[in-house]
């Protein structure tokens, strides 16, 4: 027993003095030391085997060994610590004649991230919920509940994006999708807004895209009209854009209100004058709105007798446009940095 101990500390310190770097030293402990099948640890087990008067003396021996190797186990590891802590110092040495290195830039948030949560802000304030909906809708939700058949002529005016092989699933053409869901979920009264991006195949220009942001309100009530309407859209153009603005209403139809406007706005680019941003007319389209269908009541599960609302459809990304006075809504979807770095 005992010459079996001390051929393994033999062995060990000639092994120990081969070891190069961490891997080789780990696979030694683990030659010698292992619970398993580690040399050492068998041989310390074989004391159960030797008789009474032996076991003493050898055990003795045996931890003396097991100590001993031990410690020169700890100190090859220090050892190898050191010297790769010196070896990372002379890689990374600092050259002090060396030039700085260019200062990073930091990034920016994207102005239709700015606006939004602005309006967020502003709406939480006057007591509404923010909602979301998915972009990828049903034909119902997108068209049905918002009083849009299948053979409606305002299907038409919206150039939908339909999913090849499902044609009951649309790329939603506004977020109005999102009326009819809320009151399904939270029923009556509702004060409720919804940001979110939307999708049209037309084609584009200065003040049309594939791809665009809108903001959908929706409130109701017992008892609404459209001055309360009005008054809300007004406290919402001033709370954003920070100024006065001029504004007109006129009659437009939407399936999903009755009776339904356009609010514009005197174009804030040109001041009136017409531009690209305007399509030269001076004034912005900037708020389709109106008060909520009787039948999209129903669809939201409420009672059109009983409860009336209004609803309203921002063009949140005309009105980044007219705060920041960016001529073409083509650049938010670039991805130009020259775009994005003055924001």
């Amino acid at each position: 027993m005992k010459e079996q101990l001390e051929r393994i500390k033999k062995e060990f310190v000639g092994a120990l003095e081969e070891v190069k770097d961490a891997l080789m030293l780990e696979e030694l402990e683990q030659r010698f030391f292992s619970r398993k099948s580690g040399e050492l640890t068998q041989a310390m087990k074989g004391l159960k085997d030797v008789s009474v008067e032996m076991k003493k003396e050898l055990g003795q021996f045996a931890n003396v060994v097991k100590q001993e190797l031990s410690g020169m186990l700890d100190n090859k590891k220090e050892e190898l610590e050191n010297k790769s802590f010196e070896d990372l110092a002379k890689n990374e040495a600092i050259d002090v004649t060396q030039s700085p290195l260019p200062k990073k830039k930091k990034g920016a948030i994207h102005p239709m991230s700015i606006i939004h949560r602005e309006l967020e802000e502003l709406f939480r304030s006057m007591g509404f919920m923010v909602l979301d909906g998915p972009e990828l809708e049903s034909d119902y939700f997108n068209f049905e509940a918002l009083n849009i058949p299948k053979d409606h002529p305002a299907r038409d005016g919206h150039d939908t994006f339909f999913i090849k092989d499902h044609s009951d699933w649309v790329m939603r053409t506004q977020t109005s999708p999102v009326q009819v869901r809320g009151m399904l979920k939270y029923g009556a009264p509702l004060r409720a807004v919804v940001p979110g991006r939307v999708f049209r195949n037309e084609a584009t220009d200065g003040s049309h895209d594939h791809t665009f942001f809108q903001m959908e309100g929706l409130i109701v009530d017992k008892g609404l009209s459209i001055s309360h309407l009005i008054g809300v859209m007004k406290g919402l153009l001033e709370g954003i854009l920070k100024k006065d603005v001029t504004i007109r209403l006129r009659p437009g139809f939407f399936p999903f209100v009755e009776p339904g406007f356009e609010l514009d706005m005197v174009c804030l680019i040109c001041n009136g004058k017409g531009c690209k941003a305007c399509g030269n007319t001076g004034w912005v389209e900037i708020i389709p709105c109106g008060l909520v269908h009787p039948e999209v009541i129903k669809a939201g599960g409420l009672d059109p007798e009983e409860y009336t609302g209004f609803a309203f459809g921002l063009g949140s990304m005309r009105l980044v446009m007219q705060r920041y006075g960016i001529e073409d809504i083509r650049h938010f979807m670039k991805g130009d940095l020259r775009f994005l770095d003055q924001f």
